[in-house]
């Protein structure tokens, strides 16, 4: 799965991340078990995190029921079953999100939209710190298709990671795009996908990024609560700014 240099990197490697977790959400359209070529891509960015002693999970978003809305329980608004409840437990218990898509019509893919939609219904809640929910973890996506779009559905993907409280670091978006048009996929026979210099080395880099960004958070203890409470300005601090009663 992973190359030389890979390899040399995690052997190398001299932080311990063995008390972090990693969550890769795949958006494609295919249920298990059917292959997916995103899921090629993200197991090289897995193996890395594995190897370095990161709890991984994964969730295949098709595969659950989850409703479409912005509210934390859909099951409360008219929806008989959804499973998002259970998910966002998962997306809580990580430091490290990964949002991974293929590329339909040069947008992320449905699925994609609506995982967001339902990270966006949770992320009024508070942490202990009187933050919002995601504040502490680090956020990145993997993109893979036949088509233009990879920069364009990354833009809108870690914008939508960051507005929502996740911390982005550098190089936290990597892709790989097949020949315009029908033709080989990422994991097809004679793609070149898995042995691409720039989409190896992109994930690479992403992937350490995103371990070395969430060890210092981490190490930190989270980002610092001090003019980002919401209760807080709700109560009428206004950090920073004059108090008109002494103008």
């Amino acid at each position: 799965m992973l190359n030389e240099q890979q390899e040399k990197w995690c052997t190398e490697s001299k932080w311990d991340f063995s008390d972090l977790k990693a969550l890769f959400i795949n958006c494609t359209l295919k249920r298990s078990p059917a292959p997916s070529h995103t899921d090629g891509l993200v197991g090289i960015a897995r193996t890395i995190m594995e190897k370095n002693g990161l709890s991984v999970d994964a969730v295949r978003a098709v595969d659950h029921d989850i409703a479409y809305g912005v509210y934390g329980d859909m099951t409360e608004h008219g929806w008989a079953k959804d499973d998002w409840p259970a998910i966002y437990k998962t997306v809580q218990a990580a430091d490290i999100l990964v949002l991974t898509t293929p590329i339909w019509l040069g947008e992320k893919s449905s699925v994609c939209t609506k995982v967001i939609e339902r990270l966006y219904a949770n992320s009024s809640e508070l942490n202990d710190a009187g933050q919002y929910a995601y504040y502490g973890r680090v956020g990145g996506c993997l993109v893979t298709g036949n088509e233009d779009g990879a920069k364009h559905c990354s833009m809108n993907i870690l914008y939508s990671l960051q507005h929502l409280g996740y911390v982005i670091p550098p190089q936290a978006d990597a892709a790989w795009l097949g020949e315009a048009g029908p033709g080989p996929s990422y994991l097809d026979p004679d793609s070149g996908g898995p042995e691409n210099d720039f989409t190896n080395r992109n994930t690479t880099f992403m992937t350490w990024n995103l371990m070395h960004l969430a060890r210092m958070i981490k190490d930190a203890g989270g980002i610092p609560a001090h003019g980002n409470q919401r209760a807080a300005w709700t109560a009428g601090c206004r950090f920073d700014f004059d108090n008109p009663e002494y103008r």
